[in-house]
């Protein structure tokens, strides 16, 4: 028997996901809990793991489409079962995209029910959204799209040539959940698209890969979106710098992981957000969400672009804890290893920009948490300490706050709590 594979659900509020990159192809082995694909959305960036050992016999979905959540985007012969030749599946597979995207057509044959709901109306729900944005009434649009889809680029290109538009067209479906503020933000394509780049006979064009698209569309609709504001602290880390320098040997050897500053730094946020909790929280539209667990995404910059894992529950790990988490999370991040659980669930972030040697950044907040704090350089310069200069081992920590939610005071006694507990560490503190 084949066993459907089904876009998941990345997110509480995601409704769909975009298919990024196959990293199986039709007649490959796949072991139980192999990576299939990398699925993109606009919470996080996951590879979808195999339910089953067997073969891959069909892709249904090609790469680059946006499909909503439980569609079916692929199937698993499992043992025992012959896959298919590479063009029956080709044919199953552009099948399988036109009824996607086209709807009203009956479903493919001996597809699952769920297929016939995923179909809902005549359009994607991009295109719908898009729809209702630009004011395009898509039936009046030819589709470029497998079996003749009605695209988003179609509808951009409709909107940018400036179409008689008919009244305002509401593109819905009668199971379509209500948009909360964050899903209702501009389109991908049409946020970033931007004044267009003046190209010489000398230069370039590097494709833009779907990672960096969905990179693109969160930073700008955060921008967009959340009021940010911004502020920046010192911090006077001369007691950290040494007690690392006196257990670093010490803790290589105990525990295998470097010991670094950023275990520090997660650890005077946990106390921070204790502190403050009204920055341990998200944005709802009409109400605040206050979390209860303290999730803390780290930014990890990879060669396939920024991805934010999680560490879960960072207030009940001490130093040699939040240590292991961090690398671990970083190490995986960086070689394709996380799961859709290591990238979801993040009620507050922290990014080391001082890893790459800065000293003073402006972070995007990552919707629809409500800040996002980030460690600078340290660097030894002269300050004044009492009546005395002195050579001093100094950090700045700056933070963007969504100001709907978190006003300047409460900004201040945020970055104040971290600056505490990191200027009270001295080379006797114990990190066990």
């Amino acid at each position: 028997m084949a066993e459907t594979v089904r876009m998941p659900q990345l997110g509480e509020s995601v409704t769909e996901g975009t298919i990024g990159q196959w990293l199986k192809k039709v007649g490959d082995t796949v072991e139980k809990y192999e990576s299939l694909l990398e699925v993109l959305t606009d919470k996080v960036n996951a590879e979808v793991p195999s339910p089953v050992a067997g073969t891959m016999s069909k892709i249904l979905v090609e790469e680059g489409t946006t499909v909503a959540i439980d569609t079916p985007i692929c199937e698993i012969a499992v043992e025992g079962e012959d896959a298919p030749t590479d063009e029956a599946s080709e044919a199953a597979s552009a099948s399988a995209v036109a009824a996607v995207d086209v709807g009203n057509a009956a479903p493919v044959p001996d597809q699952p029910a769920a297929l016939d709901n995923a179909l809902r109306g005549r359009y994607s729900p991009a295109v719908r959204r898009l729809a209702q944005e630009t004011g395009i009434n898509p039936a009046a649009v030819q589709g470029t799209g497998a079996g003749g889809r009605v695209t988003r680029n179609d509808i951009l290109a409709a909107a940018e040539h400036g179409p008689e538009k008919s009244e305002m067209v509401t593109v819905t479906s009668e199971v379509s959940p209500p948009q909360t503020a964050q899903q209702a933000a501009p389109s991908d394509l049409a946020a970033i698209a931007g004044a267009a780049a003046v190209v010489e006979d000398a230069d370039t064009l590097v494709p833009v890969t779907n990672v960096r698209k969905v990179i693109a569309e969160r930073m700008v609709r955060s921008k967009q979106t959340v009021p940010h504001a911004w502020l920046m602290v010192e911090a006077d880390v001369t007691g950290l710098v040494a007690l690392r320098e006196r257990l670093k040997d010490e803790f290589k050897t105990r525990e295998g992981v470097s010991l670094t500053y950023m275990p520090f730094m997660l650890r005077a946020v946990v106390e921070a957000l204790r502190a403050v909790p009204i920055i341990n929280a998200q944005w709802n539209g009409d109400s605040i969400v206050m979390k209860k667990r303290i999730n803390i995404g780290m930014a990890a910059a990879t060669d396939r672009g920024l991805i934010v894992p999680v560490i879960k529950d960072a207030d009940q790990k001490n130093i040699v804890g939040l240590a292991k988490a961090s690398q671990d999370l970083v190490k995986r991040a960086r070689t394709g290893r996380l799961t859709m659980d290591d990238l979801t669930g993040g009620t507050f972030t922290v990014d080391n920009t001082g890893a790459v040697g800065t000293v003073l950044t402006y972070p995007i907040i990552n919707a629809p948490e409500v800040a996002i704090v980030t460690m600078e350089s340290i660097i030894k310069r002269p300050v004044v300490v009492g009546d005395m200069i002195a050579i001093r081992s100094m950090v700045n920590i700056c933070l963007s706050f969504d100001h709907r939610v978190v006003d300047g005071a409460e900004a201040g006694q945020f970055v104040g709590a971290i600056k505490k507990h990191l200027e009270s560490l001295t080379p006797q503190t114990s990190i066990y």
